[in-house]
């Protein structure tokens, strides 16, 4: 057991709680779910605990282009991205401190026990909602206090920050283990596959901001820019401002010129319309 880790792997679990979307204490979804429940936030905390925010941030950004296209449609999700934030990049770190087994890890977790303990959640709320309802029909403000709030937020601190910590603290020695005892063909594998999914992650989320196949030009010419050119993503952003603007321009033109078209007919079409007829 290395005591060590008890304090990163303890924060892990906090920030896990800090970032669900129920927790109170970061306003839910404002600064918790979209802020600290996000990979890239999770990436640089978790280099903060570990002293290692360089490869912190390195496993944050990876992770964060795999679940870059994550939607939760009502209450149903295929990932819980916190539990994949917290308890993926949190035992990378623990451990090899590689972005792509941090990928590996963190679609591991969120999408087997961050799942569990997702539905766990959602059950044990409906058992919440019953109670608050019962005291708000009795005028218990006290009770609604504590089905609507108090109850709630310890099971979500249980239920997110335990979970996370074991993980974490616990996790060392299993994967140290595994990856000591498989065969080296096979670690290389995980990487390679690790490394491919942020790229499925940016292509999800192309195909859902995509709407038309032209714009996959803009695509190509930033990937040449950054790829061949050699420019930074500082230079590239400015360029692509500069080119959206122009876009604006001309599409903004473009649909004015009809409009004026129609406007000049209808005065055209006025000046032989005598208004005795009508």
């Amino acid at each position: 057991m290395n005591l060590a880790l008890l304090f990163p792997a303890l924060m892990c679990g906090v920030f896990c709680y800090l970032g669900a979307i129920e927790s109170c204490c970061l306003f839910g979804m404002s600064w918790g779910y979209y802020v600290m429940g996000r990979p890239l936030v999770a990436g640089l905390l978790c280099g903060l605990v570990f002293g290692d925010i360089t490869q912190g941030v390195l496993c944050g950004v990876a992770v964060q282009a795999v679940f870059i296209a994550n939607l939760s449609t009502g209450g149903a999700t295929n990932s819980e991205i916190t539990y994949a934030s917290y308890g993926g990049i949190g035992l990378a770190m623990a451990t090899t401190k590689d972005p792509a087994i941090a990928v590996t890890l963190s679609v591991l977790i969120g999408q087997t026990l961050g799942l569990i303990f997702y539905n766990t959640r959602m059950a044990l709320y409906s058992f919440f909602n019953n109670g608050a309802s019962r005291a708000a029909e009795n005028n218990d403000d006290r009770g609604i206090t504590l089905w609507h709030i108090v109850y709630p937020q310890i099971c979500t601190f249980f239920i997110r920050a335990v979970p996370v910590f074991l993980i974490v603290f616990f996790g060392q020695g299993v994967v140290d283990a595994l990856l000591n005892s498989v065969p080296e063909i096979v670690t290389h594998i995980i990487s390679v596959l690790g490394g491919v999914l942020p790229a499925l992650g940016i292509g999800m989320l192309m195909n859902i901001v995509i709407k038309d196949k032209m714009q996959l030009i803009f695509f190509l010419a930033g990937f040449v820019l950054l790829s061949f050119a050699g420019l930074s993503m500082v230079a590239i952003v400015f360029i692509a401002a500069l080119v959206a603007y122009l876009v604006f321009l001309s599409s903004g033109k473009s649909a004015a010129e009809p409009e004026a078209q129609t406007v000049a007919d209808a005065e055209a079409h006025a000046v032989y319309e005598d208004d005795d007829l009508f």
